[in-house]
C-alpha cells in the first residue's frame, strides 16, 4: 500500500515538474491587471499580416490548444492528443493523424519556406516516437505539445513577415531609409504581404491616398450612389525569414 502511494506521489511530482518544460498555450496568454490579479486572454495577432495568414494563425492557435491543453486535472493541462493516444496502437496513429491534419497541413497555406515545414515534420515525428513508449511515453507526449510547438515556430514566423511588410511599406513611403529597408535575400524567405488581397489594408499599414481626379469623380456621381475609391495595386509576393525560430527564446 505505502509503495502504491509513494508510486502515485512520484507520478503527480514528475508531472507537475514536466509542466515547466511545456510550451506556452498557442490560444491564450497569462496577463496580470490593476488589481494584479492573473487571468488569460486570446494572444494578439502580429500586426502586418494579410487576413489569409491571420485567418491561419488564430486557426492554428484554436486547434493546437484544443489538443495540447483544452483540459485541465489537478493543475496538469492536456488535450485530446493525450486521450487519444491511450489507445494502444491506434491512438498513436490517430495522434500523428490529428497533428498533421489539423496543425501542420493547415500551417503549409501560409506558404511557408521548406526548412520551416520540415521543424514542424520533426516535431510530429518525436511526438510518434514518445507515443510508442507505454505510460511514460504519453506522459511525455502530453508535456512535450508539439502542436503547441508547432503554433509558436508559426506565431514567430508570421510574426516577422508582419514586421518586413511594414518595413517595405515604410520604405515606399520613404518614412524608412534605405538601409534599414529589408534585404532581398531575407525578402525571399518570409515573404512580406503574402497572401494580401488587391486593396486590402492590413493593421499598422496607411491606407492609400486617393488622388484628386478620384475624388472629384465620386462627388460627381454622388447623385448616382457612391463610387467606389479606386483599389491599390497588389503587393508583390516578396519575402523573407531570417533566422532559425528555435535559436532562441520565443517571443
Amino acid at each position: 500500500m505505502s509503495s502504491q502511494l509513494l508510486n502515485k506521489a512520484g507520478k503527480a511530482l514528475f508531472e507537475k515538474h514536466l509542466q515547466q518544460y511545456s510550451p506556452a498555450d498557442p490560444m491564450y496568454e497569462e496577463v496580470t491587471d490593476a488589481r494584479g490579479r492573473k487571468k488569460r486572454k486570446r494572444r494578439e495577432i502580429p500586426p502586418g499580416l494579410s487576413k489569409r495568414d491571420a485567418k491561419i494563425l488564430k486557426s492554428v492557435q484554436r486547434r493546437a490548444h484544443y489538443l495540447d491543453k483544452g483540459f485541465s486535472l489537478c493543475g496538469f493541462r492536456f488535450g485530446w492528443t493525450f486521450i487519444i493516444g491511450i489507445i494502444p496502437g491506434a491512438g498513436d496513429v490517430a495522434d500523428i493523424s490529428l497533428n498533421y491534419f489539423l496543425v501542420v497541413r493547415k500551417a503549409r497555406k501560409a506558404e511557408l519556406p521548406q526548412w520551416l515545414v520540415n521543424k514542424l515534420l520533426a516535431n510530429n515525428a518525436a511526438s510518434a516516437l514518445m507515443g510508442l513508449i507505454p505510460f511514460a511515453g504519453d506522459v511525455a507526449l502530453a508535456a512535450f505539445k508539439a502542436n503547441s510547438r508547432n503554433a509558436a515556430l508559426l506565431e514567430e514566423f508570421l510574426r516577422i513577415r508582419g514586421e518586413e511588410f511594414l518595413k517595405v511599406q515604410a520604405a515606399k513611403d520613404g518614412t524608412l531609409s534605405k538601409k534599414d529597408a529589408p534585404p532581398p535575400s531575407d525578402m525571399a524567405q518570409v515573404q512580406p504581404g503574402a497572401g494580401k488581397e488587391p486593396g486590402e489594408v492590413v493593421p499598422g499599414e496607411k491606407a492609400p491616398r486617393r488622388s484628386t481626379f478620384s475624388k472629384w469623380l465620386s462627388r460627381g456621381e454622388s447623385g448616382k450612389g457612391k463610387a467606389k475609391a479606386p483599389v491599390a495595386a497588389a503587393t508583390g509576393n516578396t519575402g523573407r525569414f531570417v533566422e532559425n525560430v528555435d535559436s532562441g527564446p520565443s517571443k
